[in-house]
């Protein structure tokens, strides 16, 4: 009776002030993007082909004619100053040439962007207010206890400001990147929550919403709001670099698994990361060799490649941090200055991938070919992305069941990127060969991320 009673008391009978105190700093965002127009699909595909009657009708449900057209996207996100700062999702301005700020008030103010980072999916954007604005403060996510109550607070589906509550289902979830440290909320998160809030019981910011896992596209309770110790770094360095400036080791690396412990000299247990290949960068100057372990990094235990690469890119770029790794069986510390992880992309350090191969096949019920530049212009879809479009779904399969239709673009699988056929074929295998009977898919349809769990059961 103790710890029902205890339930109770702990149980909020509103959110209603909650709501109140803090929803002027709630805002709904619109985006606006001029679009080329096509005559039709020709030099895309050869003519006759049935991926020329895809494009077709494509174009034809999106109003054909080879005038440039307007489109638009609803998005939401939240003031963190009284000058103006609001912070959204990447995925809900990406290539706007407008954007329109709705406060709860109904006042609407244009944005500038001040910068955005698509490995997190996080951008900072800028309004010029003549009066201070109500704004929110970002809390420490890493306090969000499994079973806490939260509140979303947003734009679903475009019909306008909405709160919904939940509690945290999960936390350091890592769906779709490197940098990723999801919380999982059942606070419902609809298509147009994108880029908004996630509140804890004292109106602090504890994540940002930025992807579902459904299948059909609307809420199933399963939403996922990108941390708030991840975002509070992102937006320091967009307000003050207008980019991001993540430390680079400039090593390639795996996890070390159960079956290397015996075969490794002095590892006892599966933990830490083992450098594959060292190219020429920061980690090759200090000395670091593949086959050496890393188990410690400037202080902290490495668990895994995940948590390692975490690491680094949180350390700032040029500080010289201690590495402690496992060499032949002993312990070796090494330092290291870190160099730019975006500077070493942009000068070819990690090689970019191969083009895809330019090949249809029907896989799991789904006819899937690589995304060209052509492709990305006729789906709308932002310069950059990689993947796979979808030109067909088998409506008697479970990838139809799970809401997958023609013109969805498959970006990631068993949270790796996907750019040719092969890839998704090696993604079903690892995963059969695991033991699993689905993988997980990031599927993009009109820029709107979410997740797919599609059974791969023979």
């Amino acid at each position: 009776m103790v710890a029902q009673a205890t339930v109770a008391q702990a149980r909020p009978e509103s959110f209603a002030e909650l709501a109140e105190k803090i929803s002027p700093a709630v805002v709904n965002i619109t985006t606006s993007t001029v679009v080329a127009g096509r005559t039709g699909p020709q030099g895309i595909v050869p003519e006759g082909s049935p991926f020329e009657d895809f494009f077709r009708e494509f174009q034809d449900r999106q109003g054909n004619g080879d005038r440039p057209r307007r489109t638009s996207a609803l998005g939401s996100g939240f003031v963190i100053s009284e000058d103006g700062f609001v912070v959204t999702n990447n995925h809900v301005i990406d290539g706007a040439d407008e954007i329109l700020i709705e406060f709860f008030s109904g006042e609407e103010l244009p944005a500038k962007l001040i910068g955005k980072d698509p490995n997190t999916d996080i951008a900072l954007l800028k309004v010029e207010s003549d009066k201070p604005l109500d704004f929110v403060n970002f809390g420490d996510s890493d306090t969000a206890r499994v079973g806490d109550w939260v509140i979303a607070m947003g734009n679903p589906l475009g019909q306008g400001f909405s709160v919904s509550a939940g509690i945290v289902s999960a936390r350091n979830r890592a769906l779709s990147g490197s940098y990723d440290d999801y919380i999982q909320t059942d606070a419902a998160i609809n298509r147009g929550n994108s880029g908004g809030p996630l509140f804890n019981m004292d109106g602090q910011v504890v994540g940002v919403n930025t992807a579902i896992l459904s299948p059909n596209g609307g809420s199933i309770g399963i939403g996922f709001s990108m941390a708030s110790n991840v975002v509070t770094k992102v937006v320091d360095q967009l307000k003050e670099f207008g980019e991001t400036r993540r430390g680079w080791l400039g090593v390639r690396i795996q996890n070390v698994t159960e079956d290397m412990v015996d075969a490794i000299e002095g590892l006892d247990k599966a933990a830490g990361a083992m450098v594959t290949d060292v190219p020429e960068g920061p980690a090759r100057d200090a000395g670091l060799l593949a086959g050496d372990v890393i188990t410690t990094f400037d202080g902290k235990q490495v668990e895994d490649v995940r948590g390692l690469v975490r690491q680094v890119g949180n350390t700032d770029v040029g500080k010289t941090v201690r590495i402690v790794v496992l060499r032949d069986g002993e312990t070796k510390n090494i330092k290291v200055t870190l160099g730019r992880r975006e500077t070493a992309e942009g000068n070819g350090a990690t090689p970019a991938p191969e083009q895809p191969e330019t090949v249809e096949k029907e896989i799991l019920g789904l006819t899937v070919t690589p995304l060209t530049d052509d492709m990305r212009s006729e789906l709308g879809v932002a310069e950059g992305t990689e993947g796979l479009v979808v030109t067909n779904v088998d409506e008697s399969s479970k990838a139809f069941e799970k809401g997958l239709r023609a013109g969805d673009v498959l970006t990631e699988a068993s949270q790796q990127k996907l750019t040719s056929v092969s890839d998704l074929e090696k993604r079903i295998s690892e995963a059969k060969e695991a033991g699993r009977k689905s993988l997980l898919l990031l599927v993009r349809r009109g820029g709107e991320p979410r997740f797919v769990a599609l059974n791969i059961e023979d």
